[in-house]
């Protein structure tokens, strides 16, 4: 199910907690598992359950719980948008108004080529920097402007 590689890295997440806390890992196995398959599966979800010797909806829940793991495909580059009330009171509707028009999709959906998924995303901890995107669940996006969110697209579709 998943690369020899994967089971290295979600073992040394593992190894972070005592032995009788693996699901403990549960976060980080998921960040691994969706790094490597794109998004998760019901069916990778189970493995990394089996894996950590967890019940399946106990893994379910904390997948489904946080939007950073995506449960349905996405695109080559997901774009974050937060628009919890601070970031909406100082431009995050309007950033992601302004996306929206530019890649012709709404929330949750993907442009016909595969290359964007637009999410709307939660309080990503940088209130002062609104308005805040994410890329890809690593990269953060500050003070997007119109012109600095035309940039970033540009940048993207190289």
């Amino acid at each position: 199910m998943l690369s020899p590689e994967s089971l290295k890295k979600i073992d040394r997440e593992i190894a972070k907690y005592p032995p009788d806390q693996k699901q403990s890992a549960s976060m980080g196995a998921l960040r691994i598992a969706q790094e490597e398959k794109g998004w998760l599966a019901s069916e990778t979800i189970e493995f990394v359950a089996e894996y950590l010797g967890m019940p399946a909806i106990a893994v379910y829940e904390v997948a489904s719980f946080y939007n950073m793991y995506d449960l349905a495909p996405v695109g080559a580059k997901k774009i974050s948008v937060c628009t919890n009330l601070p970031c909406a009171l100082s431009g995050g509707v309007h950033a992601a108004d302004y996306i929206k028009k530019k890649l012709g999709i709404d929330f949750n959906e993907t442009t016909a080529d595969g290359q964007f998924t637009l999410k709307e995303g939660e309080c990503m901890g940088a209130c002062g920097d609104a308005p805040v995107l994410l890329v890809n669940n690593h990269r953060m996006c500050s003070w997007m402007t119109e012109e600095k969110i035309d940039q970033l697209l540009a940048d993207l579709k190289k």
